[in-house]
C-alpha cells in the first residue's frame, strides 16, 4: 500500500471536528501525531511503510491543517482527550503512538493519563520538556544580526508561497519533495487580499507556545511502556548572507551552549524513562523520518515488532 491509497476522514470529538488519514493495514494500531504547524499529511510517505504489520493512521490536531480551529483547547489535557476520543470513534482500544516534535508532549501526557491505551511510544525528535529552551536560544549570537531580505511581492500563487518557504527555511529546502507540496497545501489559505498566508491563526500559535512549550512540565508516566526516542544532533543551515565571523560565533554557540543543553535534556528524559532506547542521529534533521527515513524506519520496525 502506498501514500495514494490513504483514506482522508473526519471525526467529531470533544466538541470539534478533527481530520485524520488512514492508510489501512492489518494488525495493531499505529497512530502518528504531527509536530507544531504540520498535519497528518507530513507522514504520507513514511507511515504507509508499516501497513504490512499494522493499521496505520495519523491525526491532525486542533488548530492545524484541515481540522477545526477553536479558540480554546490548546492545553495538554484537552489535546490528550482529543486523541482518546478519536481512538474511541474508530474503535481502537490500544495503539502505539509515534509523535514528532511538539507531539512529544502529547505522547508523555497521554501515556501518563491513559497508560492502558498505549502499546508503545516513539518520540521522533520530540523531547517533551522545552521550558528552558527559550533561555538557551536567547544566547544565540545571531539574534541581534539583521539580514537584509530581498524585497519580494506577497505570494499570490501557491508556487510563490512554497518558494518563499524554501528561501526562508533552508532546512526545509534541503529535503523538499512532492510530499512537502501536499503537506503545505493543507496549511495555507488565501486572505482577503488574495495573498497566500499560514492557515494557523496567531492565537493558536500563542496558546500552544504558552501551554506546551513555556508552561508544560512533563507528567509522570507510572507505567513501564516500551519507548523509543530519536534525537537528531542537527545543525542549522545558515544563509550565505552571514559573515565568516558570524558563522564562527554561531558554531561556538552550538558547540558550547546548545549541544550541552540538549544533551542534558536527553539525559533528563532518560532518567524519567530508564527503559527507553535512545537513538542519537549525528547530523540528523529535525524531520528525521524524512531526511533519515531508512534509519528511522529500520529502528522503528525492529522496535515495534519486538
Amino acid at each position: 500500500m502506498n501514500a495514494l491509497n490513504h483514506t482522508s476522514g473526519f471525526v467529531d470529538v470533544n466538541g470539534i471536528r478533527l481530520h485524520y488519514l488512514d492508510w489501512g493495514g492489518t494488525g495493531p494500531a499505529l497512530i502518528f501525531l504531527a509536530g507544531m504547524g504540520s498535519s497528518a499529511y507530513i507522514f504520507n510517505k513514511f507511515a504507509p511503510r508499516f501497513t504490512d504489520k499494522f493499521r496505520v493512521l495519523a491525526l491532525t490536531r486542533r488548530g492545524h491543517g484541515d481540522s477545526d480551529y477553536p479558540e480554546t483547547g490548546y492545553d495538554a489535557d484537552t489535546l490528550v482527550e482529543d486523541i482518546r476520543q478519536f481512538m474511541d470513534c474508530l474503535n481502537i482500544e490500544m495503539a502505539s503512538l509515534a509523535g514528532h516534535s511538539l507531539a512529544g508532549v502529547e505522547l508523555t501526557h497521554f501515556a501518563a493519563t491513559h497508560p492502558e491505551r498505549v502499546e508503545k511510544l516513539i518520540y521522533l525528535d520530540a523531547l517533551d520538556d522545552r521550558r528552558r529552551e527559550q533561555a538557551i536560544q536567547a544566547q544565540n549570537p545571531l539574534n541581534s544580526v539583521v539580514i537584509k531580505q530581498v524585497e519580494s511581492a506577497p505570494p499570490r500563487t501557491f508556487e510563490e508561497y512554497t518558494a518563499s518557504v524554501k528561501r526562508e527555511v533552508p532546512e526545509f529546502a534541503a529535503i523538499w519533495s512532492d510530499l512537502w507540496d501536499e503537506e503545505l497545501s493543507h496549511n495555507v489559505r488565501v486572505n482577503e487580499d488574495g495573498v497566500y498566508v499560514d492557515r494557523m491563526p496567531a492565537f493558536v500559535e500563542a496558546a500552544i507556545v504558552e501551554n506546551l512549550i513555556k508552561g508544560y512540565a512533563p507528567k509522570r508516566v507510572g507505567a513501564r511502556i516500551p519507548t523509543l526516542c530519536f534525537y537528531g544532533q542537527r545543525r542549522r543551515q545558515l544563509a550565505d548572507a552571514y559573515t565568516a565571523e558570524q558563522k564562527a560565533a554561531f558554531e561556538r554557540f552550538i558547540r558550547e551552549v546548545r549541544d550541552p543543553f540538549f544533551n542534558s535534556i536527553l539525559a533528563e528524559f532518560q532518567s524519567r524513562f530508564p527503559h527507553a532506547k535512545i537513538v542519537v542521529i549525528p547530523g540528523g534533521h529535525h524531520y528525521c523520518f524524512i531526511a533519515q527515513e531508512q534509519q528511522v524506519y529500520d529502528e522503528m520496525r525492529e522496535f515495534l515488532l519486538e
